[in-house]
């Protein structure tokens, strides 16, 4: 869709490709398992990549496809791929681009689950990852050896809401011939376009804000076509695939219409190992996207509520939100969010790991839940939940201290937002 629209309109309208959804004002849900073919010669093209298709509802689908041409419309991207779980997308993204014995390079503050698949399973299949303090750049760069062959970050950090300095990360990126991975999950589409700032490609676990009702799990990963797949050290793209007619995936395709790295991850991880998100999923995402401008303006105008309110409470040690202004990571975050500062605060409790678990189960409108980007507010204590499996010191090293609590602010009232959170601190 022309260029010419905004965020706002894109999201309604963005994928109006007939073909998709017939006479249907709305996306159509397509509940098959596969596709019939129109003939023998039909079915063998589509195998041999001669003509584009459906094949079977673990490659793709149309209500899938809608999904993808809104996913990369919103982030500026030239394709997407969406995945049943945003841990299933960040796994694939890795082995769609490392072999044994090669690397990832990452920042120390991620989600727990993608900690644990770097450091705990991702080396089971020989491939490292090196951590390191994302708040100072440099400290990517120094890390590098002749086995990089990536660099990954979270655009805001889970949980500790640290805003990495995307471009920095990027140049940097640029200078070794590396893909810079940006998961903006927390950020969504609506408040930060990754790739605009370098990213080449951008994650998203599609349950948070995208979807933003809580009712379904699925992930995406939007390539922004640009990346030089042809450097010799990426050998997935350089060497012919015995297992697809020997193709090249770095060669053999027009890059501008079918990226490189979005052909090889939908014809090998997803083809092969079979993480694919459900039609129904994928058509509850679609009702999401054309709601997330609205929603999230309000998640961060009550965010932004709350943290003030967080700030000046007797009980309450320490704040984070990137939208304050002394906040840590203010200086950096202000110069990309522009619309908002996001729908999540952190903050540290008086009296440790007993008051927070005093605090939510004291809470009455907010959801003790492992969740975020609701509509509804949740509450959770990370150390002892999301976290849990990692050790005292990389908790630590990730900014997740025992008197951290996690609130995922949703879009109620900010009255009764502030309320419940007051009378919960009273009671610890």
């Amino acid at each position: 869709m022309s260029k010419k629209y905004r965020f706002e309109t894109l999201c309604l309208h963005s994928c109006n490709n007939s073909d998709l959804f017939g006479d249907s004002t709305a996306p159509p849900l397509h509940r098959t398992s596969a596709f019939i073919f129109k003939n023998t010669k039909h079915a063998a093209d589509l195998f041999a990549l001669k003509k584009s298709g459906n094949i079977y509802s673990r490659i793709n689908s149309p209500t899938q496809q809608i999904l993808e041409e809104k996913l990369a419309s919103l982030e500026g991207g030239a394709a997407a791929l969406a995945f049943s779980s945003g841990t299933a997308a960040i796994h694939y993204t890795i082995i769609n681009i490392c072999s044994t014995g090669d690397e990832i390079i990452a920042a120390k503050n991620l989600y727990g689950g993608t900690y644990t698949m770097f450091d705990g399973i991702l080396p089971q299949f020989g491939i490292t990852v090196k951590f390191v303090n994302q708040n100072d750049p440099n400290n990517f760069e120094k890390a590098i050896t002749s086995e990089t062959r990536g660099i990954y970050i979270e655009a805001i950090g889970n949980p500790s809401l640290d805003f990495t300095d995307i471009e920095a990360v990027a140049g940097i990126a640029r200078k070794h011939n590396l893909p810079l991975i940006v998961d903006a999950t927390f950020a969504s589409p609506y408040l930060l376009q990754s790739i605009e700032y370098g990213a080449d490609i951008v994650l998203h676990s599609l349950s948070k804000w995208i979807g933003g009702h809580g009712t379904a799990i699925g992930g995406a990963v939007i390539d922004a076509g640009k990346f030089n797949w042809k450097d010799p050290k990426f050998t997935l793209y350089n060497k012919p695939d015995p297992s697809y007619h020997d193709v090249r995936y770095g060669h053999d395709f027009k890059e501008q219409d079918c990226p490189a790295f979005s052909i090889r991850m939908r014809l090998v991880p997803l083809r092969n190992l079979g993480a694919c998100i459900s039609p129904d999923n994928a058509w509850i995402f679609l009702q999401g996207l054309e709601t997330l401008s609205i929603r999230m303006e309000r998640h961060c105008q009550n965010a932004f509520e709350t943290a003030k309110y967080l700030k000046k409470h007797h009980s309450v040690k320490w704040v984070r939100y990137p939208g304050l202004k002394d906040d840590p990571s203010y200086p950096i975050a202000s110069r990309y969010l522009k619309k908002g500062s996001g729908g999540m605060v952190v903050f540290g409790i008086k009296g440790g790991e007993k008051a927070g678990a005093r605090f939510i189960d004291n809470l009455k409108l907010f959801s003790h839940a492992a969740n975020v980007g609701d509509a509804k507010s949740l509450a959770i204590h990370p150390a002892t939940s999301t976290h849990a499996q990692l050790s005292p010191k990389q908790r630590k090293e990730g900014g997740v201290g025992d008197d951290l609590v996690r609130l995922s602010i949703g879009i109620e009232h900010i009255d009764d937002i502030i309320k419940d959170i007051k009378q919960a601190l009273e009671k610890i």
